[in-house]
């Protein structure tokens, strides 16, 4: 039996779930131990087996070595517009079967039918960087990390209240399940970038569903405005951690998700004003997040982490392309190369203010690059300039790559709030 043969990736059925969990845990390097039956079932719910891919190695009693599992999602484009997502999650192979192109198969199968369903995109959340590129994925959003000395911010240590007549409260996480839905659905359609929630979402992240045996209850604050609306919410834990009679208490946010500047301002200084709380750590935030110059000294807030966040691979281009909008006009003849044909092809963007039009086009290319290099660029975060110096887009017409700067860079910076 040759080295393909023994290996079989296909869905999974139900009673197969819970030997695919585990393949799961060993995949992640968490504990691989036995799973209760609560356990089991909480986990098991979101579980689509149709959508959800194992590979079984014949030669080890049909032993799960790999797993791979896709949800529908939606993704917000540029203009606000959200578009039909195949999000792909829990992807690993076990230690003793890589370099075996397991993940080849499995990411082909996936991508095929997302395709095949209409999807416009695939996403993902790449916990390595040099894995995803080879299958069109590329990195689409960043994200950073702040660290905020309270001390230094400059705040008045006598802040209780909003100055602009809002307030904030201490909620627990049934009201944050019954509020924070509709809050996230408006904040998700005004932000490119950002995907949807589910039901399961909500109650995984407070704790209505514990799906993690080391969960610990947060503390949850939501932001009113004068009107009385909803436009804030925060949650958070503190340490317990004094040094000869004196507080250095952290105070770590898990998420905060704001659909105004005066609500995010109103938070950020309320956490600033906890007794005890000398130093805020912001959670994985915008790389242009306005929080630094909320207050007095900018300089409080120093970033200490900042990476790559979501990941895109355009199944769709003429789709994805004229689901999004353009703050200037003009047109451009685009070449996508894709090895796996998902996006390849010509194609005529024209697009302004009003709209845009892509065509597939015979013309000859103004502008040549990858499906992974397409994915970058769609959601106005990098530059077409900087991918030509790096010999990652090839202009066929001067100036081509510059015009696409025009057409597809945001003023302000893309955001993915989730991990999935």
């Amino acid at each position: 039996m040759s080295r393909s043969q023994e290996i079989t990736v296909r869905p999974i059925t139900e009673p197969e779930i819970p030997a695919w969990l585990h393949a799961l845990d060993t995949g992640f390097l968490r504990s691989p131990e036995a799973l209760s039956d609560q356990q089991l079932k909480d986990r098991s719910a979101h579980i689509d087996p149709s959508r959800t891919l194992a590979a079984f190695d014949a030669l080890a009693d049909n032993r799960c070595v790999a797993t791979f599992r896709s949800f529908p999602q939606e993704l917000t484009a540029v203009g606000g517009t959200p578009v039909p997502a195949d999000a792909i999650s829990n992807v690993t192979v076990t230690s003793t079967h890589r370099r075996r192109g397991i993940l080849t198969r499995m990411m082909t199968q996936d991508l095929t039918a997302a395709k095949d369903r209409g999807d416009v995109v695939a996403t993902l959340i790449a916990a390595e960087y040099p894995i995803y590129g080879r299958y069109g994925f590329g990195p689409a959003t960043c994200t950073a990390q702040w660290t905020i000395d309270v001390p230094r911010t400059g705040l008045d240590p006598r802040w209780s209240r909003p100055a602009d007549g809002g307030r904030i409260d201490l909620v627990d996480g049934a009201d944050v399940r019954a509020l924070g839905p509709a809050l996230h659905e408006r904040l998700r359609r005004a932000q490119p970038g950002a995907v949807s929630r589910d039901e399961r979402w909500w109650r995984v992240n407070t704790g209505d569903l514990r799906i993690h045996p080391d969960w610990t209850e947060p503390f949850y604050a939501v932001y009113r405005s004068a009107a009385g609306e909803v436009q804030g919410l925060v949650s958070y834990e503190a340490d317990d951690n004094w040094h000869e009679k004196q507080p250095h208490d952290t105070a770590d946010v898990n998420w905060l998700i704001a659909t105004t500047p005066a609500a995010e301002r109103a938070l950020w200084q309320y956490l600033c004003s906890i007794d005890w709380i000398t130093k805020v750590k912001s959670g994985w935030r915008a790389p242009d997040d306005l929080l630094p110059h909320f207050f007095p000294d900018p300089r409080a807030a120093r970033i200490t982490a900042q990476a790559d966040w979501l990941w895109v691979r355009v199944l769709d281009v003429v789709r994805a392309l004229e689901a999004r909008t353009y703050a200037g006009t003009g047109t451009l003849v685009l070449e996508v190369v894709d090895r796996d044909g998902f996006a390849a092809g010509r194609y005529r963007l024209d697009a302004g203010p009003d709209g845009a039009s892509c065509v597939p086009t015979s013309e000859d290319a103004e502008l040549v690059l990858e499906a992974a290099d397409l994915a970058t660029l769609w959601l106005g975060d990098e530059s077409a300039v900087r991918l030509a110096a790096l010999g990652r887009v090839r202009e066929q017409r001067k100036g081509a790559a510059s015009v696409a700067d025009a057409l597809l860079r945001t003023s302000r910076r893309p955001w993915c709030p989730d991990i999935f």
